[in-house]
């Protein structure tokens, strides 16, 4: 006996009701299907245990927050939309906060408004995703959900979810860690070897770490997961992963040690064959271990113990004032090469601060070329504004002098590839390594764009400032005192 349409219809409602409620149920509890990132986060929200003390509320047990770093498809995004889901409805029914962080709103649209749009109907909840291109905020339940982008800080909330949390600012991260009332945890692909999560988050006692790959996912597609694959470098079964580094047999040893140039696993037949194998990719998004991020624009540096002798330096310094380093570098250059030596790498607000580093450096007042970043007008605390380069030149600072942009960043980065580059490895060695491994091209939307990130960038654009002197026409300046010609290093 056939259904009729409308027992049809009826049949599709009730399967759909009990699919929904099956998902729910499945937010509820945790085992070994569940993706290991949402039982980290379920675990630890609900492993903390508080006391009131002086009249408040105070964490006395369990973990702050939590860092969840992994390769591509390793469901730390979706664990953390699951987890908001199962707070509004589960575990804060009578309403809480959270706000939810990126880099900037726009790449909410491109990201977490889809995922939301998916899961929301999984679970079977008004989903104005469907119908908006612009949404700031949004109701589960009692409790709601903000979006926040743009260095923002946005109020206090109960929970907060920083979603791609490298590219989030510190002083952005702080400030709402301050204003967190309960938990906070933080998503990332490990494409940095060094950042300030690294040093300062994760080594806190109060955070818990996982690391995930896509082969925790067990509700990754085939397609996702071959689209992974195709990357491997190396034959699979050829090597390990040992304390987070990669490594294989080495025959002249009879040891297992780490890749090196001499000790390689053998290379991955198909993949290497249809040239899909990419090394740095699979480390990163397939092992999900850090490392350089794809698309430097400084990939290859000699580092060297010591500035050539034989090279007149000039002394470009990039301004940096509250929380940007001013970067003050030595340089020169010739047809083949450039060298960089980092000099200083902190905050410097005043230009009577300024010239007593300069000084200490024993550059000469009358003598020395130190082109400056154009930009360097700072308002300070008594609410006046500071020209820089005006006051090194009242303190005698003669060939000071403000670059001319004439030309885009990304000519004379263009430019400075041309050359081999030779970094001092001195004091700030770390800070240059750091800027090195990290300074690389914009993405959006997983594309790169020809456009330099604005992070990690402080040494480069010292660097690129003593470029553009050495090659620019000479230029007439103009003090008080007299007329300065620069030099065309």
């Amino acid at each position: 006996m056939s259904l009729t349409d409308a027992e049809i219809i009826e049949l599709e409602e009730l399967l759909a009701a009990r699919d929904i409620d099956m998902s729910r149920e499945r937010l509820t509890k945790v085992d070994d299907e569940t993706n290991p990132n949402y039982s980290l986060l379920f675990n630890a929200i609900q492993n903390q245990k508080y006391e009131v003390i002086n009249g408040k509320s105070e964490l006395v047990s369990g973990y702050r927050g939590a860092g969840l770093e992994g390769s591509s498809r390793s469901g730390k995004t979706w664990s953390g939309i699951d987890i908001i889901i199962w707070l509004c409805l589960f575990y804060e029914p009578k309403g809480c906060t959270i706000n939810i962080y990126r880099e900037t709103y726009n790449e909410f649209k491109t990201t977490l408004y889809d995922d939301f749009k998916r899961r929301l109907d999984d679970y079977g909840l008004p989903n104005k995703f469907k119908d908006n291109d612009e949404i700031k905020s949004f109701k589960i339940g009692n409790s709601k959900i903000f979006f926040i982008g743009d260095g923002k800080h946005g109020g206090g909330c109960d929970y907060a979810f920083f979603n791609e949390v490298m590219f989030i600012k510190k002083s952005v991260f702080d400030q709402v860690k301050m204003r967190c009332r309960k938990f906070w945890w933080a998503d990332y692909n490990p494409s940095f070897t060094d950042h300030w999560f690294f040093d300062s988050v994760l080594a806190r006692p109060d955070v818990v770490f996982l690391r995930t790959t896509f082969k925790d996912n067990k509700y990754i597609s085939a397609q996702e997961r071959n689209e992974i694959l195709i990357t491997e470098p190396w034959k699979p079964g050829s090597y390990m992963v040992k304390d987070n580094v990669v490594q294989c047999y080495n025959k002249e040893t009879n040891k297992v040690e780490p890749l090196s140039p001499t000790n390689q696993p053998p290379p991955h037949p198909e993949n290497i064959r249809n040239g899909t194998a990419d090394e740095s990719y699979w480390r990163i998004y397939g092992l999900g271990l850090r490392g350089a991020m794809k698309g430097l624009i400084f990939p290859f540096v000699k580092w060297i113990d010591k500035f050539p002798e034989d090279k007149a330096p000039i002394y470009p310094n990039d301004f940096g004032f509250t929380t940007d380093p001013n970067t003050l570098v030595k340089y020169a250059e010739d047809e083949y090469n450039i060298w960089i030596e980092p000099l200083s790498y902190e905050p410097i607000e005043t230009p009577e601060a300024l010239s007593m580093l300069l000084e200490s450096l024993g550059i000469d007042k009358s003598k020395d070329i130190i082109p400056c970043d154009s930009a360097d007008k700072y308002t300070g605390e008594n609410k006046g504004t500071v020209e820089m380069v005006k006051g090194l030149k009242k303190l005698k600072w003669i060939n000071a002098y403000k670059i001319s942009k004439t030309k885009s960043v990304m000519f004379w980065l263009a430019s400075m590839k041309k050359k081999k580059i030779h970094i001092v490895k001195n004091h700030l060695y770390k800070e240059a390594l750091r800027e090195q491994q990290n300074y690389k091209m914009r993405e959006i939307a997983g594309i790169s764009i020809n456009q330099p990130l604005d992070k990690f960038n402080h040494i480069w654009d010292s660097a690129r400032y003593g470029h553009i002197a050495h090659n620019s026409k000479p230029k007439t300046y103009t003090t008080t005192a007299e007329t300065i010609k620069s030099v065309n290093y």
